[in-house]
């Protein structure tokens, strides 16, 4: 068959090997690794992948030839947890955080998540799905074609729905694709703090409305101290479980509570952060085959030394991601990049085992292997391509953004780190996006306008 499209004289490219099940211990050390390497696109699809020069039988008069000497390939990056949907941002705790004040200080005297909170309630969804394309743009620059997108920051049903509706609504329009989660909350509320059990009741009210509207395929819950116990997490994650949704948990991220004894018991799909996760417990996600979605980004930039113990999770045959963690206060980037070189640096992993980590693991954390994640023939043709003379050259030149182009779904989104054919780019028109930033600015003007005129009139 003819390829419509073929980049050659790739230097490297990354094959993560799909097993059929997310890579597990030493089995994320494997992979192939293409010289001079050549991949086929037929479609949205990838057709072959190969070594050397390109077979003449792939080549017709209609085929797209792209040289790429000088440069390494995989497929798009997945970030696998992220919290994406937010209004507000909170760069004004950052000095508080460089004096000393931990993420449960400032939670206590109600900044943190709760200031994000009452910033997310208060915007409305074209604000939100602005804000939100603009951070996606920046994830796609940096190689990633697909991004789980958390809820959580609503507190009550009118405003989970409408976070839970602006990711529906980018996945929808954006070539870039998104995986919906809904999260009970990131923070008990003020009103609740007596009587938490009261605020669950009201999450487990959520969970069959998310189910009828399709507005989510995940369920996760926060299991930490302050916000939800582990006899919380598991009765809402058990509700999710019930109503057909897939789970999620984030547990032992500051004080290990029980989260991934509750994550080992239900066999939720991942548990995220394990930064102080006990040798137990990871025996347990190890048996439970839980994946363990790792976010040293958070720990980066919140200045702590508790890295989650990723080379013992791996020794235990546990699976693990790397993902940003993207969110306002504990992890604001969208650089995954980084991420993967805090992996080598801060977690001494391994290239393979990072690269792996970032593509099909994550893949199989999204519940998407079956298209995405790897190279094989057949899945969806999301490609990444660096400037780069070697893979390793990824993670030693560091806090650099080396992607140069994006293929996603065999369709050129990113060159020269900008987005191009953005019509073709857009699953729907853009027309929509437009508008809606068209609308957008007469909201800041009216205004300004109004004030100007009503000084104009006290001034005569």
């Amino acid at each position: 068959m003819i390829a419509d499209k073929i980049i050659y004289n790739l230097n490297e490219i990354f094959c993560p090997i799909d097993l059929g099940h997310p890579l597990r211990g030493d089995e994320m050390k494997e992979a192939k690794i293409l010289k001079n390497g050549y991949i086929a696109i037929y479609g949205n699809k990838i057709y072959e992948v190969g070594e050397g020069d390109v077979p003449e039988d792939l080549v017709g008069e209609e085929t797209e030839l792209i040289e790429r000497s000088n440069h390494v390939a995989m497929p798009g990056l997945i970030d696998c947890h992220t919290h994406l949907v937010y209004g507000g941002s909170r760069e004004h705790e950052f000095a508080d955080k460089l004096k000393g004040l931990t993420y449960l200080d400032i939670l206590k005297r109600g900044g943190g998540i709760l200031s994000t909170q009452r910033e997310t309630q208060k915007a409305d969804f074209d604000e939100l799905y602005l804000k939100s394309k603009k951070l996606l743009d920046h994830m796609i620059f940096h190689g990633v074609t697909t991004v789980e997108a958390k809820s959580g920051y609503g507190l009550d049903w009118e405003n989970e729905k409408k976070q839970m509706e602006v990711v529906k609504s980018l996945d929808e329009n954006l070539a870039i694709d998104l995986v919906s989660t809904f999260m009970a909350a990131h923070a008990i509320p003020f009103e609740y703090k007596e009587n938490p059990d009261d605020f669950v009741d009201e999450v487990l009210k959520m969970i069959p409305l998310v189910k009828e509207e399709n507005l989510a395929e995940f369920c996760d819950v926060f299991c930490e101290k302050g916000v939800f116990t582990a006899k919380q997490s598991y009765k809402i994650l058990k509700e999710a479980q019930k109503y057909g949704l897939k789970t999620r948990i984030h547990a032992d991220e500051i004080e290990s509570i029980g989260g991934s004894s509750v994550a080992a018991e239900l066999k939720t799909t991942s548990a995220e952060h394990l930064m102080v996760v006990t040798d137990e417990d990871i025996k347990k996600l190890a048996e439970a085959e839980v994946i363990g979605n790792l976010l040293p980004g958070t720990t980066f930039s919140l200045m702590e030394d508790s890295y989650a113990p990723a080379r013992k999770m791996i020794d235990e045959g546990m699976a693990i991601t790397l993902t940003t963690d993207s969110n306002p206060g504990s992890c604001p980037t969208a650089n995954i990049q980084f991420i993967m070189q805090l992996g080598a640096l801060a977690m001494k992993l391994e290239p393979n085992e990072i690269f792996n980590a970032v593509t099909i693991n994550a893949a199989y954390s999204v519940d998407r292997a079956k298209n995405i994640g790897s190279l094989d023939a057949g899945k969806n043709a999301d490609i990444a391509i660096f400037e780069a003379k070697n893979l390793d050259y990824l993670l030693y030149f560091f806090a650099t953004n080396l992607c140069t182009e994006v293929y996603k779904n065999g369709t050129l989104a990113v060159k020269n780190r900008q987005i191009v054919n953005e019509d073709k780019f857009f699953k729907n028109n853009k027309k929509d996006i437009e508008q809606i930033e068209k609308e957008k600015k007469l909201k800041t003007r009216i205004p300004i306008y109004l004030d100007n005129l009503k000084r104009r009139d006290e001034e005569e």
